[in-house]
């Protein structure tokens, strides 16, 4: 990845959400999307801007599988982790598949039901 000194800073001390990251390719290379790293407080005026994209630094031969198989199969490349190796920032990916419209609806049924449930066993306890 290619970071600024206060995201280093700031991955350091466990500040990043990669939760609805994910990884965009254009032309100049693969970019991390929507991943927050929050602002390193002793930063000052230097600090980095937190939801901005950051590039990721891949072998040629992985942007071109990568890319190809996210265009073809419509798959999604997210990021596992962020870790450290040897004092470089190094992020963890992986193919994705999205939910279908189906599955989401089957888990909010299961959410709604277990909702239910959960209510009914507070109002019983409370007799």
């Amino acid at each position: 990845m290619v970071l600024h000194g206060t995201e280093v800073k700031a991955l350091r001390q466990g500040k990043a959400n990669i939760r609805d990251a994910y990884v965009d390719f254009k032309p100049s290379g693969p970019w991390l999307v929507n991943a927050h790293i929050a602002q390193y407080m002793p930063g000052g005026p230097w600090n980095h801007e937190p939801l901005g994209s950051r590039k990721l630094l891949l072998h040629k031969k992985e942007i071109h599988k990568l890319a190809g198989r996210t265009e073809a199969k419509g798959l999604t490349v997210i990021p596992l982790r962020i870790y450290f190796r040897d004092g470089i920032a190094k992020c963890e990916i992986a193919l994705a598949q999205g939910k279908k419209t189906w599955d989401r609806r089957q888990d909010e049924r299961n959410k709604e039901a277990r909702k239910e449930a959960d209510q009914a066993m507070y109002r019983n306890r409370r007799r």
